[in-house]
C-alpha cells in the first residue's frame, strides 16, 4: 500500500514538472517574440530615417538587422561588397539575396522563426495586420528609391494594351451583330442574347480572375485571362453556327472580363504615392483608344463585302469576320509583351516571398537608374518587412489519388479560397467601403452603359423615320410582261398583281409584298434584304438561286411552284448601305470626344483630388442628360452623346483610382474583381430597360439617368479620401 502511494506521488511530481517546463517554455517564446518584434522596430525606424536622406553612419549596435548604410561613391552594397584576401570574394562578385539570418553578433538566432502552436488565430491575424502596416509604409519608401522611369513606362505600354482588349471586346459586338445577324441567320428573338452573353461572361470572368490574381499573383493571373480571350475572340471569327458563336463569345467575354481589376492593381502597386493617381489616369486613356481601335477598324473593314471568301455554300467568310480577327490583335501583344515583365513585388511580399519581391524590385532600382545615366547608384535596401503567413488547413479525403480527383480537390480550394477573399472585403474595416462603392460602380455603369445604348437607338429611330418618310407605296397595280433587273428599294406593292413577269439578277432591299398574286413569274439570282412576301399567292412560278427563306413568306400560299439551287444559308452585303458607315463613325466620334475627359483628369487627379473629381464629374454628367430633351436631330444627338461622355470620364477614372487605394492587397483585385462584376449586371440592366423605352419617351431615360447619376456622384463624395495614403 505504501508503494502504491509513493508511485502516485512521484507520478504527480513528474506531471507537475512537465507542466512547469511547459510554462516556462511558453514564457520564454513570449520573450523572444518581444526580442525580435523590438529589433525589427528598431530597424524599420533607421531604414526610415535613411530612407528620407537623414545622416546616420552609425552602426547598428544593439538588436540590429542592418549591416551597414551602402557607399554609394564607391558603387558597392552588402549584395555585392568585397572581402579580403584570405576570403577570396573580390569586390562586386555576387554573394546572395540579403536575409534576415545573414546578420552579426548572434542576432540570427533572435530571427529564425519562431513557433505560433502557443497562439490563436486572433493572436496570428493582429501580428499579421501590424506587419502589413509596417511593410505599406516601408514598401511606399522602397520604391521612391526606386524611382519613377523606364520600368513603369514600359509596364505601362504593356498593360495597356491588355486594358485595350477590353475596349475593343465592349464594341466589337454591337459593330458585328447586323452583319452576324444576317450571315448566321440569327434570329429576331435570339439577337439580344449576342449583346448580353458578352457581359455575361466579363461579369463572371472579373470576380473569378480578380480573386485568382489574389491567390496566384497579378502577372500569372492576367497572362491566363487575356489567353483565353485571345483563344476564343479568335476562333469566333471562324465558326458558322450561331450556337457555337455564342459559346466562343461568351468566353471570350469571360476570360478579358479579368483586365480591368488586374491590370489596375498590378500597375498601382509599382508606383509612388504622389505618381499614383495621374499614371492610373494615363492608363486608362488605352481603353479609349481600343474603342477607337474598333470604330476605325469596323469603319474600314466590315462594308467591304470583297474582302471575303466562301468555300461553296456551307462555309463562308464575309468582311465582319475578318474585323473579328483584327479585334483580338491587341490581346496577344498583351500576352506576348507580359512574358516579358515580372510579378507584382508588392503581391510577393504579401504571401511571403521575400527574396523574389527583393531581387524585382532591384530590377526596378537598376533599370531606372541606368535609364537616368546613374548606373553607379546601387539598390540599398537590405531587408524588407514580410506579414506573417497564416497557413490554412485543407482537408483532402483519402481517395484523391488519381490525377482528376487531385486537380477537383484543387480547383475546390482555390474557389474556395476566392470566396473567403471575397467575404472579407466586407469585414471591418472595409466593409463601409465597399458598401459605397458598390452604389457608385452601380449607378455610373447603369446610367452611362443605358444611355451608350440609348443614343445609336434613337439615331437609328430618327433615321428609320426619315427614310419610312420616302417609302413609295403601290396599290392594286397589275404588271405584266416586265423583266425585272434592277434594284427595288424602300417600297411597299399591296394588293397587286404580277403575271408573266421575270424578276432576274436584282435586289430587293426594304421592299414589302402584301396581299398580292404571282403568276407565271421567275425568280433567278435575286437578293433581298429586309424584303417580305406577306399573304401572298404564287401560281405557276420558279425559283432559282435565290436566297428567299421560308420566313419571309409569312401566310403565303405555293401553287404548283419549284425551287432549285436555294441559297443555303443568309446573305450578306453593305453595298451602298450608309447606315452602317453612319454607326461606326458615330461611335467614333463618341470614344474620341474621351479625349479631352482623360487628359483634364489625369493633369488633376493629384492636385484636386479623387473625391472631388468623381463627385463632380457625375453630378455634371446628371446635369448634362437634360440637355438630351432640345436632341430633335442627328447632329445634335451626335453633340449631346459627345458631351456626355467626355464628362463621364473623369468619373470613372477617378473611381478606378479610389478603388485600388481603398482595398489592402491581400483583396484589391478581389474587390475590385467584385466590383466590376456589379458593372457589367448593371450594363446589362440598363440596356434592357433604356433599349425598351427608345420609341416610348424621352422623359423616362433623362429622368432615370440624370437621377442615378447624381445620387451617385453625392455617395461618392462620402468616401475616403485616398490621396495622401500609401497604398495599404
Amino acid at each position: 500500500m505504501d508503494g502504491a502511494y509513493k508511485m502516485e506521488d512521484r507520478t504527480s511530481l513528474v506531471k507537475g514538472a512537465q507542466d512547469i517546463a511547459k510554462e516556462v517554455k511558453r514564457q520564454t517564446v513570449k520573450k523572444v517574440n518581444k526580442t525580435v518584434d523590438k529589433a525589427q522596430d528598431g530597424y524599420t525606424q533607421r531604414s526610415y530615417n535613411r530612407f528620407q536622406g537623414e545622416e546616420d553612419a552609425e552602426y547598428y549596435a544593439e538588436g540590429g538587422n542592418y549591416d551597414g548604410e551602402a557607399n554609394e561613391d564607391e558603387g558597392s552594397s552588402e549584395a555585392t561588397e568585397g572581402h579580403d584576401e584570405d576570403d577570396e570574394i573580390y569586390e562586386g562578385e555576387y554573394q546572395g539575396i540579403p536575409n534576415t539570418g545573414q546578420n552579426k553578433d548572434g542576432v540570427a538566432a533572435l530571427g529564425r522563426p519562431t513557433r505560433d502552436d502557443y497562439k490563436d488565430r486572433h493572436e496570428l491575424e493582429t501580428e499579421r495586420k501590424a506587419d502589413e502596416e509596417e511593410l505599406a509604409q516601408q514598401y511606399e519608401l522602397i520604391i521612391q528609391e526606386c524611382g519613377h522611369g523606364r520600368f513603369q513606362w514600359a509596364l505601362f505600354f504593356v498593360l495597356g494594351m491588355a486594358l485595350m482588349a477590353d475596349g475593343v471586346e465592349v464594341f466589337v459586338v454591337g459593330f458585328v451583330l447586323p452583319s452576324a445577324e444576317t450571315d448566321i441567320c440569327i434570329p429576331n428573338s435570339g439577337s439580344g442574347w449576342l449583346g448580353s452573353i458578352v457581359y455575361l461572361g466579363m461579369m463572371v470572368g472579373a470576380f473569378f480572375w480578380g480573386g485568382l490574381a489574389d491567390k496566384v499573383g497579378r502577372r500569372q493571373s492576367l497572362l491566363i485571362c487575356m489567353s483565353v480571350n485571345g483563344f476564343f475572340a479568335f476562333l469566333s471569327s471562324f465558326v458558322q453556327g450561331y450556337g457555337f458563336f455564342l459559346f466562343c463569345r461568351l468566353l471570350s467575354g469571360f476570360g478579358i472580363g479579368g483586365a480591368v481589376p488586374v491590370v489596375f492593381s498590378y500597375f498601382s502597386e509599382v508606383l509612388a504615392r504622389e505618381k499614383r493617381g495621374e499614371h492610373l489616369s494615363w492608363l486608362c486613356m488605352f481603353w479609349m483608344i481600343g474603342g477607337i481601335y474598333a470604330s476605325a477598324m469596323a469603319w474600314a473593314i466590315i462594308p467591304h463585302y470583297g474582302w471575303s471568301f466562301s468555300m461553296g455554300s456551307a462555309y463562308q467568310f464575309h468582311s465582319w469576320r475578318v474585323f473579328v480577327v483584327m479585334c483580338a490583335l491587341p490581346c496577344v501583344s498583351a500576352v506576348v509583351a507580359l512574358t516579358f515583365m515580372p510579378e507584382s513585388p508588392r503581391f510577393l511580399l504579401e504571401v511571403g516571398k521575400h527574396d523574389e519581391a527583393w531581387m524585382i524590385l532591384k530590377q526596378i532600382h537598376d533599370t531606372n537608374m541606368r535609364a537616368r545615366g546613374q548606373p553607379e547608384k546601387v539598390f540599398t535596401v537590405n531587408r524588407i518587412k514580410t506579414p506573417k503567413q497564416i497557413d490554412e488547413l485543407i482537408e483532402i479525403e483519402n481517395d484523391t489519388g488519381t490525377w482528376y480527383k487531385r486537380c477537383y480537390v484543387r480547383v475546390r480550394t482555390e474557389l474556395d479560397g476566392i470566396w473567403l477573399t471575397f467575404m472579407r472585403c466586407f469585414n471591418y474595416p472595409v466593409k463601409d467601403n465597399t458598401t459605397k462603392l458598390a452604389a457608385v460602380w452601380f449607378t455610373l455603369s447603369f446610367g452611362y452603359y443605358g444611355l451608350s445604348v440609348w443614343f445609336p437607338d434613337v439615331i437609328k429611330h430618327l433615321q428609320a423615320e426619315e427614310y419610312a418618310t420616302r417609302r413609295k407605296t403601290f396599290e392594286f397595280e397589275r404588271v405584266t410582261d416586265i423583266n425585272f433587273n434592277f434594284t427595288l428599294e424602300n417600297q411597299v406593292y399591296s394588293n397587286g398583281i404580277f403575271i408573266n413577269d421575270r424578276f432576274t439578277m436584282m435586289k430587293f432591299k426594304s421592299v414589302t409584298f402584301e396581299d398580292t398574286l404571282f403568276k407565271n413569274c421567275y425568280f433567278e439570282d435575286v437578293t433581298t434584304l429586309n424584303t417580305y412576301f406577306r399573304n401572298c399567292s404564287f401560281m405557276d412560278t420558279k425559283f432559282f438561286n435565290t436566297d428567299l427563306e421560308s420566313y419571309k413568306y409569312a401566310g403565303s400560299r405555293f401553287i404548283n411552284c419549284t425551287f432549285e439551287h436555294n441559297k443555303t444559308g443568309c446573305q450578306i452585303s453593305f453595298d451602298d448601305d450608309y447606315s452602317a458607315y453612319w454607326i461606326y463613325f458615330v461611335n467614333f466620334l463618341g470614344t474620341l470626344a474621351v479625349l479631352p475627359g482623360n487628359i483634364v483628369s489625369a493633369l488633376l487627379m493629384d492636385r484636386i483630388g479623387r473625391l472631388t473629381m468623381l463627385g463632380g464629374s457625375m453630378i455634371l454628367s446628371g446635369i448634362s442628360c437634360f440637355f438630351l430633351w432640345f436632341g430633335t436631330s442627328e447632329s445634335m444627338m451626335i453633340g449631346m452623346l459627345c458631351l456626355y461622355n467626355g464628362l463621364t470620364i473623369s468619373a470613372w477614372n477617378s473611381l478606378d483610382v479610389i478603388t485600388v487605394e481603398l482595398y489592402p492587397t491581400d483583396r484589391r483585385a478581389t474587390g475590385f474583381g467584385f466590383l466590376n462584376a456589379l458593372c457589367k449586371a448593371a450594363a446589362v440592366l440598363g440596356n434592357l430597360i433604356f433599349g425598351s423605352l427608345v420609341v416610348i419617351t424621352k422623359a423616362i431615360p433623362i429622368l432615370l439617368a440624370s437621377t442615378v447619376l447624381v445620387c451617385g456622384g453625392l455617395v461618392g463624395l462620402r468616401l475616403p479620401d485616398t490621396r495622401t495614403q500609401v497604398l495599404m
